[in-house]
């Protein structure tokens, strides 16, 4: 069973962007049963509020990762949308030719905020899933710039016709998984801190397999350990496929 790991970083804080670690990372992720990996961008490298030029470079070089291994990568488009509606609509077309199959947004502002509307309606012209980065900001007191669960839940209500993904099931917690609950163009990642006991049971009891897909975090978080917890779970062997698979296959359009 060849997994589609949804959320890795191949490029991270300015390492890895070479065609030899480019092909390490990819040997290791084939060697864990990854068929193919998302790769979203080295979003962090220039702090949480990139400016356009830093975002053009961010993915420029997600775009040489992926023609370096076609085979292998699938590229996102990292956006700020506090740059405004302009700067998001210009890197947007900037990077069609790139052939990236979704939107990748981090911790440069709040899902809630109006500035994500022309992020939004970009994706639902072009047909792009959005993963926003997500956290339960219970005790972590940054929600002007974090983005909460409950925050990408009203993202996904909003713009019911755009695919949203939840990023970081064990970071999202078990309140994230209720506030995903009953939103259709809603899944879950699976990627985000440690493993925790029963999780991936609760996601899927809660919003059902077609609605929670595999992402690590690589190489945050190792692959083994992202992968046993999923492997190691309770789910059947048909929510496992959705899971690992057949889930993420339908969003990027494979």
């Amino acid at each position: 069973m060849q997994a589609i790991d949804i959320h890795t970083h191949p490029v991270f804080l300015h390492k890895g962007y070479s065609k030899k670690e480019i092909d390490e990372f990819a040997s290791y992720g084939t060697a864990h049963g990854i068929g193919r990996m998302v790769a979203l961008g080295d979003v962090l490298a220039y702090g949480r509020n990139p400016n356009a030029k830093q975002i053009a470079a961010i993915n420029d070089q997600t775009a040489q990762v992926v023609r370096w291994r076609p085979d292998y990568y699938i590229g996102f488009c990292y956006l700020n949308p506090t740059l405004g509606a302009k700067a998001v609509e210009r890197e947007v077309e900037r990077c069609a030719p790139y052939g990236f199959r979704g939107l990748k947004l981090e911790v440069a502002n709040n899902a809630r905020d109006a500035c994500m509307a022309p992020v939004m309606r970009a994706a639902e012209r072009l047909n792009l899933p959005v993963l926003q980065h997500s956290w339960s900001m219970t005790n972590i007191k940054q929600r002007s710039f974090h983005t909460d669960p409950a925050d990408t839940a009203l993202l996904a209500r909003r713009y019911p016709n755009v695919q949203v993904i939840m990023a970081h099931l064990t970071g999202c917690g078990f309140r994230g998984v209720l506030e995903a609950k009953g939103i259709e163009n809603l899944v879950v990642d699976t990627s985000g801190a440690f493993p925790e006991a029963n999780i991936l049971e609760y996601a899927i009891e809660h919003l059902g397999a077609d609605h929670v897909v595999y992402g690590s975090d690589l190489p945050i978080r190792e692959s083994s350990v992202t992968l046993g917890r999923i492997l190691g779970s309770k789910l059947s062997e048909s929510e496992l496929k959705k899971v690992l698979i057949t889930n993420a296959q339908r969003i990027l359009k494979l």
